[in-house]
């Protein structure tokens, strides 16, 4: 191992943790307080909810699909380049987003810019970084911190971003946003390296495994589909209340402070969760603990609709959603470490969050279409408690154990 490559593994954790949660938290924020908005939107440009909500799908959708090709880019050249450029289109898109008047406009901006650039600065790249920078055993607690980062990030900017709209109006809110995120661009230096080289580094004794080779094995393992199949549901979930959680506020005739201050609530609760998963992954199965995580959503969507539409009720709801909210993240990217290794980490944990995204988008767009369609949401709650109980049954039958590595070639 050269110089360079031990300077990094020396890189103190505690450095290497304030970089990749402080980015998701940014991110995050950013993106999770975009539902805020919806409302102003349509107002300012009388698109109508459901033309709206199909940008913020798409956003959904591409968050996703940014992030295979980002987590390849950064196994091969370098996790640093990747987050500079994603921040920068986050920040652009962010800034441009007021100024979009059609539905094409806003799926550039919110969708393809901003998402994009959250994609690229996304939980594939950065719990890669993580996961190669921290040594294995404190790897659990690792992903757990710097996924309540994210967490924290939402509690942080959606009363700060209701605030401002009311000082100052949703165009200088959205543009303090977009400032916000370029305060992680430091992050980028101390994330910086190539799992691949640090692998070959390594001088590992099997042969070492291309990235087309990887995802291929990973496509024909049972285990790795069904948690896709999980990680579908989990952005289904997460995508419909982030974007239409204030919605759902103002249609049981709330204030829309509860809409941002029950999104902080998700976002504090989620740090508690998160932080928990994390010490909890080295301690119990990962698949168990997912399908737990699962089952108590359905419960609490359940209670919620038969509950009375009160603020108190809502915050409630928001703090025991905020548990389960993404404490999904750790066990599965640990899951994906634990069966594959760390060499294209980013490669396939960004092809379970594209799963995740292509249920972010269906969330995200069934919302709007079920609230033209009813003039309410209770369809989606309905849907979502379904989708809840399929994914607590579909983790059970994963093999959680490590797949033999690869024999080397005969010379």
């Amino acid at each position: 191992m050269n110089e360079r490559s031990a300077a990094r593994h020396a890189m103190p954790v505690a450095l290497v943790l304030l970089a990749a949660a402080g980015t998701f938290s940014l991110t995050m924020g950013a993106r999770q307080s975009m539902g805020l908005f919806l409302p102003t939107l349509n107002t300012a440009t009388g698109l109508g909810i459901a033309s709206i909500s199909l940008a913020f799908a798409f956003g959904q959708l591409w968050w996703g699909l940014t992030q295979p090709f980002a987590g390849m880019v950064a196994d091969r050249f370098g996790a640093g380049r990747v987050l500079i450029v994603g921040l920068l289109l986050v920040a652009l898109g962010t800034a441009l987003t007021p100024f979009m008047t059609t539905t094409l406009g806003l799926v550039f901006a919110i969708g393809v810019l901003a998402a994009g650039g959250a994609g690229m600065a996304g939980p594939s790249v950065l719990m890669a970084a993580t996961t190669r920078l921290v040594p294995p055993e404190r790897r659990g607690m690792a992903t757990g911190i710097v996924n309540a980062g994210g967490s924290f990030g939402q509690f942080l900017f959606a009363p700060v971003a209701q605030a401002i709209t009311a000082a100052a109006g949703w165009v200088v809110a959205l543009q303090s946003l977009a400032f916000f995120t370029l305060l992680a661009l430091p992050a980028a230096w101390v994330l910086r390296g190539s799992t691949v080289k640090a692998a070959a580094e390594a001088s590992q004794p099997v042969r070492s495994v291309t990235t087309r080779e990887a995802v291929q094995r990973a496509s024909s393992d049972p285990s790795f589909m069904l948690l896709c199949a999980g990680f579908f549901v989990c952005g289904f979930h997460v995508a419909f209340i982030a974007t239409h959680l204030p919605g759902v506020v103002a249609s049981c005739g709330l204030p829309p402070e509860v809409g941002a201050w029950s999104l902080a609530v998700i976002g504090l609760f989620n740090i508690v969760g998160s932080l928990a998963m994390g010490w909890a992954v080295g301690r119990w199965r990962m698949k168990s603990l997912l399908s737990l995580v699962y089952a108590a959503r359905g419960v609490a969507v359940l209670v919620f609709m038969l509950a009375p539409k009160t603020s108190t009720v809502m915050l409630v709801f928001a703090a025991v959603i905020g548990l389960t909210y993404l404490s999904t993240v750790p066990p599965t990217a640990g899951l994906v470490a634990k069966f594959y290794g760390t060499t294209h980490m980013a490669t396939l944990f960004g092809v379970v969050m594209l799963a995740h995204q292509i249920g972010g988008f269906m969330g995200a767009w069934l919302g709007g279409k079920a609230f033209e369609w009813s003039g309410g949401y209770d369809w989606m709650w309905y849907l979502d408690i379904l989708l809840a109980v399929a994914a607590a049954l579909l983790h059970l039958p994963i093999r959680e154990a490590p797949l033999k590595p690869v024999a080397p070639q005969p010379a």
